[in-house]
């Protein structure tokens, strides 16, 4: 893993880190070409690559949840779920 998912890892991630991590993850070449919602799975996420993040969020003490994550898989309700959770900390 890089540093730029290192480091996503290390707090509920905001929006840019979010989308450094999904265009890493996506190797997609710049991280705004991403669509808050395009569906993650049709773009190549993989449901081993959710469960890899999530169990980091975890130990990094975020809360994340792998079938929040992927029942809508788009960058923007993966959004709203970290700001929700963010509001509950």
């Amino acid at each position: 893993m890089t540093n730029t998912a290192a480091r996503a890892f290390s707090a509920v991630p905001g929006e840019p880190e979010l989308r450094a991590l999904l265009a890493e993850t996506l190797k997609l070449s710049d991280p705004a070409d991403l669509d808050p919602d395009a569906n993650l799975v049709l773009l190549g996420l993989s449901s081993l690559q959710v469960m890899r993040m999530v169990g980091l969020w975890n130990k990094s003490g975020v809360r994340a949840d792998v079938e929040a994550l992927t029942t809508t898989p788009t960058l923007g309700s993966w959004l709203a779920f970290f700001a929700e959770l963010e509001q509950d900390r």
